[in-house]
């Protein structure tokens, strides 16, 4: 597999991902974390193409398999400003993942991602809904530590924020 920039042709393919995740999700246990807010919109996936934070998991034949949204910086998450119920391990600049979905197709492509988007940065933060545990668990085996709680501003469901820092936790 191999992770390159989202172009607007992929945005078809990556809204037939975004349908599969969400059906995954509502059969697993996960109705509520994009289902009723048909999350994400097609206009949110066309500028985070323009803004260059969008990303695509492809496999050995090309087929486009996952995508997510990538971004790095200083305090570049606002809702992570706020977070309850503990706090950041690392106040150093850090990489966000957001919208990580795959299409079931292939195995291991979430790990794939978070790997890949861990490697640009060493620092790593990454929310998901409460009712998510598969990616919970997947946080959790990549050597993520959860930290607490924050809120998104799409929905008022708490979401669980974990963060992988190379300078306060074992590289894996």
């Amino acid at each position: 597999m191999t992770i390159r920039n989202s172009e607007p042709s992929d945005v078809g393919r990556m809204m037939e991902i975004y349908a599969c995740a969400r059906a995954f999700m509502a059969a697993n246990g996960n109705p509520n974390q994009w289902g009723p807010t048909n999350w994400p919109p097609e206009e949110r996936i066309r500028r985070d193409i323009q803004d260059g934070g969008s990303y695509v998991c492809v496999n050995d034949d090309g087929r486009i398999v996952g995508t997510f949204y990538f971004i790095q910086g200083k305090d570049i998450e606002p809702t992570y400003r706020d977070i309850t119920d503990g706090a950041w391990l690392d106040d150093s600049p850090y990489g966000v993942v957001h919208r990580l979905a795959a299409d079931g197709t292939a195995r291991g492509v979430g790990a794939f991602c978070l790997n890949w988007a861990y490697g640009q940065c060493g620092h790593l933060r990454i929310d998901t809904h409460g009712d998510n545990k598969i990616m919970q668990k997947l946080a959790e085996k990549l050597g993520f530590v959860h930290c607490g709680t924050i809120y998104v501003d799409e929905d008022d469901y708490p979401r669980l924020a974990y963060e992988k820092s190379s300078a306060v936790s074992p590289v894996g």
